[in-house]
């Protein structure tokens, strides 16, 4: 996104609180030269609005390409990657040894809030669509459309990382009110999906136009009617960690999905170098800090030729001598990120692919999942075709592809072994080195709230 788009909307990222359930924090920085939270509150206006909902765009990618972010440390979990920073020996000591510290912003407490305040900001302009003047019916479907689509992705950034702790669905507009109460995993998946359908509503009843601009990582899906197939997609995510497979294949059929798209094609987080934007901080181009499991080469499968997974050699080279820190080798850079300003996927057209196979397991449609798993295998890893004999094979298959063609995108591997049981498969460098299954509760959430949740705190 350009710079001119971001800096009017920082302030009504800012002020709408830091901690999604109990809202501990006053964050609000004043800004007399560009649109203020009260403003939405209580004068919204057709520009007030287009600005927050840019800032949820800002929002929804913050903790994505840092190196603490989101991306990162489900790597770590998921022995995708390493952190061995210098100047931060957690990445090791927490992410690897663990346990995992509720009370460190930066690790086990991360990952949380920010996603609470773009849900909130959401919440926020909700409500202000109800006041706005001057901005026609159709253009508030759009915005609610949209709204509610990146809540969902908000949400589901939030449950992928506490799992069976469950989450706060209930989040209010009061950052001084009472924590909203601990859902269940169930509910909050729940929830996700009554937000997506009730957006696929408002987006089916917007006009031909969004009335802002969602920058290029939407390039493609930037009006109601494209932008719906990416509402889908994520529906489709959300149906098979739900094990729903049959609706699962509806929301595929809806989605972008496209065997004669590039693999590439979808929604993506961007970056730039402009003054008041971020950087992908996952681009580390001398290894000084993330480098690559080596697993990735030794469990690589190879090609006709007797060369490896072309997907290896894109997504990661060798370094010219082995880097090791406190009992852990590795010799593997990745270069899935070719600048500091390398674009992120959210949802692409390769995953779907791999989810309709994987939904076709679950349903027992060998055949269906065969011929999806065969094209990426063949397009994509350029590796030879298999036949699936038995749905546990199909499976191991299905990880192995997930595994390789979405690699340091978004801790899919990670995600994968713990829906699937096989967290305890993952490597262990070190004896002394566990798996962690999911993060605690941030310190400041357990402390709001009386009792204390009997788990993650």
């Amino acid at each position: 996104m350009r710079t001119s788009r971001l800096r009017p909307v920082l302030p009504l990222l800012l002020a709408v609180g830091a901690v999604g359930a109990a809202g501990c924090s006053d964050l609000t920085v004043p800004d007399y030269n560009n649109a203020s939270l009260e403003d939405l509150e209580t004068r919204p206006t057709p520009t007030t609005v287009a600005q927050a909902a840019t800032g949820m765009l800002i929002g929804a990618r913050t903790q994505m390409g840092a190196q603490n972010g989101y991306v990162s440390l489900l790597g770590i979990l998921g022995r995708e990657s390493y952190n061995v920073d210098p100047a931060d020996p957690r990445f090791i000591t927490e992410m690897l040894i663990g346990p995992l510290d509720p009370g460190s912003p930066a690790f086990g407490g991360n990952l949380f809030a920010l996603f609470y305040r773009d849900i909130r900001l959401g919440n926020t302009l909700l409500g202000a669509l109800d006041r706005v003047a001057g901005m026609a019916d159709a253009d508030k479907e759009a915005v609610r459309g949209f709204v509610k689509t990146m809540q969902a992705h908000d949400f589901l950034m939030v449950i992928n990382t506490r799992d069976d702790l469950g989450a706060p669905i209930d989040v209010g507009t009061d950052p001084t009110g009472p924590p909203a109460p601990i859902a269940s995993t169930a509910d909050v998946f729940a929830h996700i999906v009554q937000l997506l359908d009730e957006a696929r509503t408002h987006l089916e009843a917007a006009g031909p136009q969004f009335p802002f601009a969602l920058g290029p990582g939407f390039d493609g899906f930037d009006t109601p009617d494209t932008f719906l197939p990416f509402n889908r997609a994520l529906k489709a995510r959300v149906d098979v960690y739900m094990g729903n497979y049959a609706a699962a294949l509806t929301s595929l059929g809806e989605s972008f999905l496209d065997t004669d798209a590039p693999l590439t094609l979808g929604v993506y987080h961007v970056y730039s170098t402009a003054s008041g934007d971020v950087q992908n901080d996952l681009y580390d181009p001398s290894g000084r800090a993330i480098l690559a499991h080596p697993s990735i080469v030794t469990d690589a499968q190879h090609r006709a030729d007797g060369s490896l997974d072309a997907r290896v050699g894109r997504k990661v080279a060798r370094l010219d001598a082995p880097h090791s820190v406190q009992g852990i080798t590795t010799d593997v850079l990745f270069t899935v990120y070719g600048s500091n300003t390398a674009p992120i996927p959210i949802i692409r057209n390769e995953e779907l692919i791999l989810l309709r196979a994987e939904a076709n397991i679950g349903l027992g449609d060998l055949p269906a999942a065969q011929t999806d798993i065969n094209f990426i295998r063949v397009n994509s890893g350029g590796l030879p075709p298999i036949t699936l004999t038995d749905a546990d094979a199909a499976l191991d298959e299905l990880l192995y592809e997930k595994r390789y063609s979405l690699l340091f995108e978004g801790g899919h591997r990670w995600i994968d072994a713990r829906r699937y049981g096989r967290l305890g498969t993952l490597p262990l460098a070190v004896s002394t080195h566990t798996v962690q299954s999911r993060f605690p509760f941030p310190e400041a959430e357990c402390l709001a709230r009386s009792p204390t949740p009997p788990e993650g705190c």
